[in-house]
């Protein structure tokens, strides 16, 4: 950084220009175009002088005069006569502080002692009667303390009076009170004056006769006084000055010449200041680049952002208070040697400079980092107190949670914060306050120990499934948000039991995929390498060779067929298939697809039952793909229907807005697995797999429906066999 000195210097003038802008804002006013005399400090202690002159040297009364105006309310008297308690408690505890006493003296035959003693004792229960009796009585006696206490402060105000006028004797003064005419004086008002104020009767001097700065011994005991009943105000015209000869005394000349050099110092700031800021607005850039490619940055750049502020706003405050202290330094210089004050200065000056160019290096780094909404966004977002905030947010997921929540802590902080306060006032541990903690505190405590303890039981069963022990519930117990945990972890302990099920059941399903793929495939592959082998022996007939041949040609376009279907449905699973949806007539779809086997049907010995409505049904699908669908539907139906039984196709409306399509026939093979694997591919009702199907038509159908959106299911009641379609109609 000290090879960067022209950027280096720049800043130091941008926090030049700083403080005295700072400087400026906080004491310019009392400098510019001000003297000595015009200073807060002179007017403090004019406003001291003339608050003073008046109870002290102007107006000091006389104690006969206070006297007259004291008064005494019946409050006073109602207070002094029940201070101590009734009057038949007040007799009865004189009695007792001179019982023993008496008893005392009697049994030691002291009889002047035991008469004395009585004697005071029988006049201080005739002084409490008399209280009870006589408010005059009571009267007269406060009044007497309240003429103590005004004696008291008379003489207060005389030796007060004596050290004011010995410690402003370089203030001359000719007053004339505007009502009684009566002039005073001190000084030579006439002598040429370094500060002179002129008061007429417009603008006339006020004065009190009680100084506040003696009030307080009209409090100092049980008889207050009312001072508001003792003051009185004058008005006063004249002049009061400083004469040039006065202020060269010490003190004037002290403040006067700290006002002045205090005025070079802060002029000689904000022009160096005006110097500066010309500076550093040239040196802009070159501060810029020299911040933001200080290495140190990469540093800083890790914190989170309100990290940062913070410690911005730790470092500007250190900044500020620094700069009071400099401030403090430059003002309070004369009271000590200048050697001491230089060296002071230039130390704070110093430590102020140094956190100065903290502060601006964080503001610069901070302001490179949200410069953009979207570095400012990011920031923010990676925030602690944003996270703080999702979390706190959180807590309110789930509303009892969080009230809980709150009525935990409420309770803590209430009855710690009421034991705390107790002990504060000094007033120990009252019955009462033991009470309310332990009716909120003991209560709050039993019910949190006991939702831990079954958060506790909860984790430890949640434990338990992590390690796959799925055998036993998790206790629920009540209806508290914890009980609904534990419910919710019950549900995905049988949801992850059923994913276990199910997933043992696709590894059965695909060891018996896999077995029927290689059975179905190798025994029409076996029956071609059989006859093949047949054909290339010479010795047999021409009959033999051409019912081998047509056995070939059977086995082979078994085989295609087979090959095909599994291609086919192996790409509808992966969703590797483009449809090309239309609006189609499902009516008048399903009645071709029908009229194309009605004759393989009547050959089966298989009753068709149709039902369709009049109306055409339309949906969005792919018709070369949907008409597959129903062949394959149909298919199923030849291959597996029982002879002699009827077949039900329908199609219709539901109330719901979808098109049904409905086959249902008796199966001529007892089905006894589970509906839904008959979706499986090379799955056959056909158990034994002497049948010609491949075991891919229903798996082909449901693989062209999940492509549509649309839904099938299968129905088995005994030997009836359903499969029921819907698809969104149009």
């Amino acid at each position: 950084m000290l090879k960067n000195w022209k950027p280096l210097l720049a800043l130091l003038c941008l926090i030049w220009v700083i403080f005295g802008i700072f400087t400026f804002s906080n004491i310019g006013y009392q400098y510019i175009g001000k003297s000595y005399f015009q200073s807060d400090d002179f007017q403090r202690e004019l406003d001291n002088f003339q608050s003073e002159l008046g109870p002290l040297v102007l107006n000091l009364p006389v104690a006969k005069d206070l006297k007259s105006k004291i008064m005494v309310t019946q409050n006073e008297i109602e207070e002094h006569r029940n201070r101590y308690g009734t009057i038949g408690s007040q007799i009865d505890n004189i009695k007792a502080q001179y019982e023993e006493r008496i008893q005392e003296a009697a049994n030691v035959n002291a009889t002047d002692l035991k008469t004395k003693l009585e004697k005071e004792r029988d006049e201080k229960i005739k002084d409490i009667t008399a209280n009870f009796e006589d408010d005059e009585h009571v009267r007269k006696k406060i009044l007497a303390d309240k003429e103590a206490l005004v004696d008291q402060y008379i003489k207060a105000a005389q030796d007060e009076a004596k050290n004011f006028v010995k410690n402003n004797n370089y203030w001359s003064y000719e007053l004339t009170n505007t009502e009684t005419g009566k002039t005073y004086r001190s000084g030579d008002v006439s002598d040429s004056s370094a500060y002179k104020i002129e008061y007429t009767e417009q603008h006339p001097l006020t004065t009190e006769n009680i100084s506040n700065s003696l009030n307080h011994i009209f409090y100092e005991n049980d008889a207050y006084v009312n001072t508001d009943n003792l003051k009185e105000t004058a008005d006063y015209t004249g002049t009061i000055t400083i004469s040039k000869k006065s202020a060269q005394t010490a003190f004037v000349m002290q403040g006067y010449d700290h006002f002045k050099l205090n005025q070079y110092i802060y002029f000689f700031i904000w022009l160096t200041s005006i110097v500066a800021a010309i500076f550093a607005w040239k040196g802009r850039k070159e501060v810029l680049r020299m911040v933001l490619g200080i290495k140190e940055k990469e540093a800083l750049a890790k914190l989170k952002i309100d990290y940062q502020i913070g410690l911005l706003f730790i470092t500007g405050s250190m900044y500020l208070f620094a700069s009071h202290i400099v401030m403090d330094s430059i003002g309070s210089y004369y009271q000590y040697n200048y050697v001491r004050v230089i060296l002071d200065i230039l130390f704070e000056a110093g430590v102020l400079m140094i956190i100065a160019i903290a502060f601006f290096i964080q503001l610069i780094w901070l302001y490179d980092r949200v410069n953009t909404a979207q570095k400012l966004e990011e920031n923010l977002k990676a925030s602690y107190l944003w996270s703080l905030g999702e979390s706190i947010t959180d807590l309110f997921i789930n509303r009892s949670i969080a009230l809980h929540s709150i009525v935990m802590i409420g309770a803590a902080f209430f009855g710690g914060g009421s034991l705390v306060a107790t002990m504060l006032r000094g007033g120990g541990f009252p019955f009462f306050v033991f009470v309310i903690c332990a009716m909120i505190g003991i209560p709050a405590m039993i019910v949190f120990l006991s939702r831990m303890g079954y958060l506790n039981r909860i984790m430890k069963d949640t434990k338990d499934m992590a390690e796959g022990r799925l055998n036993r519930d998790v206790k629920v117990m009540g209806k508290s948000p914890l009980a609904g945990h534990a419910e919710n972890l019950n549900h995905l302990r049988e949801g992850v039991r059923t994913s276990m099920h199910e997933q043992a059941k696709s590894e059965r399903l695909k060891t018996e995929l896999i077995t029927n793929v290689s059975h179905d495939l190798r025994t029409p592959l076996t029956s071609i390498i059989t006859y093949t082998d047949l054909l290339k022996n010479p010795g047999i007939t021409e009959e033999e060779r051409k019912q081998y041949i047509h056995i070939l040609d059977k086995k082979s376009e078994r085989l295609k067929v087979l090959i095909e279907d599994l291609f086919e449905v192996s790409k509808m699973a992966s969703g590797n298939i483009e449809l090309h949806r239309s609006r189609v007539d499902l009516n008048q779809l399903v009645q071709q697809a029908v009229g194309e086997h009605e004759e393989d049907l009547t050959q089966a010995r298989l009753d068709l039952r149709m039902t369709k409505p009049h109306e055409p049904i339309y949906a969005y699908v792919d018709g070369q793909k949907w008409w597959r669908l129903i062949d394959n539907l149909i298919v199923n139906v030849l291959k597996y229907a029982l002879e002699g039984t009827r077949v039900y196709v329908t199609l219709k409306h539901t109330p719901e807005g979808d098109a049904e399509f409905t086959v249902k026939n008796v199966a001529k093979y007892e089905i006894s697995e589970d509906a839904e694997e008959l979706f499986e591919r090379f799955k056959r009702a056909d158990a034994s797999r002497h049948t010609e199907g491949s075991g891919l038509g229903l798996a082909i159908a449901q693989s062209i429906v999940d492509l549509h959106g649309a839904r099938m299911s299968i129905e088995i009641d005994g030997d009836l066999f359903k499969v029921i379609v819907r698809i969104p109609a149009v």
